[in-house]
């Protein structure tokens, strides 16, 4: 249980990136007063929570209705962590379209898009939530781990968004891109646990 709680602590936090949300959002939202960031913060993760939920619920359902076994899945989302975490170790992670980044600065409200969507429950997110879902369902209390576990991540990002203008000040352009490139490294190699154990299982199940 304590395994599946850390494996799934780190695999959230590492996918999600709490420190490398916070200056996006500060470019997003800086000009605005503190309070209006600071609903904006707890909106956007309210948001983002629920989609998450929402995966970690009805993930497995939806991957049956399309006929999508769990091992596919992994394999797809391994391929797509890596795609990730190469761009996050070289430096070039953009979650959103350059037309989408246009959009967001346009809009009034920034919560939902592209706070919640794509900057926090992107596309790692929602695959990693739905893979460890289905892994937690051998073990007691499985999916109730997983939850807390997002919670806790969820919780990281809220503290991260508050505190973007002093992380932006402490660790400067270049910290934040260290800690980007180690998280990559580690979720290229999670990427690789991911993909290597669908594999598996596809190969047995063929």
């Amino acid at each position: 249980m304590l395994l599946l709680a850390l494996h799934a602590f780190l695999t959230l936090f590492v996918v999600i990136d709490p420190v490398g949300v916070a200056p996006i959002f500060l470019a997003l939202a800086g000009r605005r007063a503190e309070a209006e960031r600071r609903s904006i913060a707890r909106r956007a993760v309210v948001v983002a929570g629920g989609i998450l939920l929402s995966f970690v619920v009805g993930g497995s359902w939806l991957l049956g209705q399309i006929g999508i076994s769990l091992d596919a899945f992994r394999v797809a989302g391994g391929l797509l962590m890596f795609a990730i975490a190469r761009d996050m170790v070289f430096v070039q992670l953009e979650r959103e379209t350059k037309e989408e980044e246009q959009e967001a600065h346009a809009k009034e409200d920034i919560t939902v898009f592209p706070l919640a969507i794509p900057l926090i429950a992107g596309p790692g997110a929602l695959a990693s939530v739905m893979i460890l879902a289905g892994e937690a369902r051998g073990h007691a209390f499985g999916l109730a781990i997983v939850l807390a576990m997002t919670a806790a991540v969820l919780l990281l990002v809220y503290v991260a968004l508050r505190m973007s203008v002093l992380l932006a000040r402490l660790l400067g352009r270049t910290g934040v891109n260290v800690v980007t490139r180690v998280l990559g490294v580690l979720l290229a190699a999670l990427a690789v646990e991911y993909a290597a154990s669908g594999a598996r299982g596809l190969w047995r199940a063929g």
